[in-house]
């Protein structure tokens, strides 16, 4: 985490829009009608610009709000970036007196989820931050998934368990790396 916070904001911003430009073009992006994206935080990938051109193409779009008792998480649609307010872990969450606050269910179609992580292994396996809300949601409800990291965080191989779930592609500023 320090190594990534350590990357200059102006290379973060190209590797950020590079990012985002490589899932736009992807045919997963493109076909799907529910995008369910994250809000930034320590020195994240920027995917925010997705929000904004899977709107603009007439998607709907969903961000987490984290339980921490039961270490779970739903997703919520939102429509604008005023739609948020500080939740748990500090992150922006969208609010829950919106009129569109209903989870996204079991039976949602062509949804495409776009994960974070500290590192990123090419089997699509990832380290977060450790509390596993990622792997319960995709153990309830498995939608196409897209990890992103900078080229760096993308090494050969993670250590990981039975519970732990690999996304289906991991993008980087360089391309897209299906699972090995």
């Amino acid at each position: 985490m320090e190594r990534r916070a350590a990357i200059p904001a102006e290379v973060r911003k190209v590797r950020d829009e590079r990012i985002c430009k490589n899932i736009i073009s992807s045919a997963a992006f493109r076909y799907a009608d529910v995008i369910l994206l994250y809000y930034p935080i320590k020195g994240e990938v920027n995917i925010l610009p997705l929000m904004q051109a899977a709107l603009n193409a007439g998607k709907k779009v969903g961000f987490p709000r984290c339980f921490a008792p039961e270490r779970t998480m739903t997703f919520h649609y939102v429509s604008s970036e005023e739609d948020f307010e500080k939740g748990t872990y500090g992150l922006r969450e969208p609010f829950p007196s919106l009129p569109a606050f209903n989870p996204l269910v079991d039976g949602e179609r062509n949804v495409l989820c776009i994960v974070p992580a500290v590192v990123y292994d090419r089997k699509g396996y990832r380290i977060g931050y450790g509390g596993g809300y990622y792997d319960r949601f995709f153990g309830v409800f498995k939608p196409a998934s897209i990890g992103v990291a900078y080229e760096e965080f993308i090494v050969k191989s993670l250590p990981h368990g039975r519970y732990d779930i690999s996304v289906d592609v991991v993008v980087s500023e360089r391309g897209i790396y299906a699972r090995k």
